[in-house]
């Protein structure tokens, strides 16, 4: 907790399709492409003091896609690009399951955001999910928070092909990573 006791709203983002290319399983180290907007959106919300969680489901572990260890590597691999690029990560979170599992912590189960919020004394009803799965709108809404949905990815289609099915729509749609902290940090100024 802060010195004050006082919960912190936060910014959880997705990882592929919103921080980094979508690239289906990513199953290979020298897969991994972050988007060139993506340090310099994550530094602008370090800067405003907002601690940023990636949140992401991981289901290639437990299919036997990939190891666990792979996981580990392309988060080393985040957090130094984002550090060259001067922006930090506050916490990192994945789920190895599937959907089958029925676990708590799969995307659109809030399992992940709780567990961060225990950690670093989140306030989830004040905080964001980025994302470009209906999925990750999805988790914002069962933790109280708001979800953005951003274009790149698979959103754009999910967003034109789908939403009209979606029993709540996102707080916010945005072009990338960038737009989406933007509206961010409109919102909490």
């Amino acid at each position: 907790m802060s010195s004050t006791g006082a919960l912190r709203r936060a910014v959880f983002l997705d990882r592929d399709g919103t921080i980094c290319e979508e690239m289906g399983y990513l199953n290979h180290i020298s897969r991994f492409r972050m988007y060139p907007f993506a340090a310099p959106a994550i530094r602008r919300l370090n800067a405003a003091g907002l601690p940023v969680m990636v949140v992401t489901n991981q289901s290639g572990v437990a299919r036997g896609i990939f190891p666990e260890s792979l996981v580990h590597l392309v988060h080393e691999k985040l957090v130094a690009e984002l550090a060259a690029g001067g922006a930090r990560l506050d916490g990192i979170y994945f789920c190895p399951h599937k959907t089958e599992d029925a676990c708590g912590c799969r995307k659109p189960h809030p399992g992940m955001l709780e567990r961060a919020a225990r950690e670093h004394a989140l306030d989830l009803a004040g905080s964001y999910v980025v994302g470009d799965r209906y999925a990750d709108l999805e988790m914002a809404h069962e933790a109280g928070g708001r979800g953005i949905l951003v274009l790149t990815g698979y959103g754009r289609g999910e967003y034109e092909l789908q939403r009209s099915e979606w029993p709540r729509q996102p707080h916010g749609v945005a072009e990338n990573l960038s737009v989406a902290v933007d509206m961010i940090l409109e919102e909490v100024r």
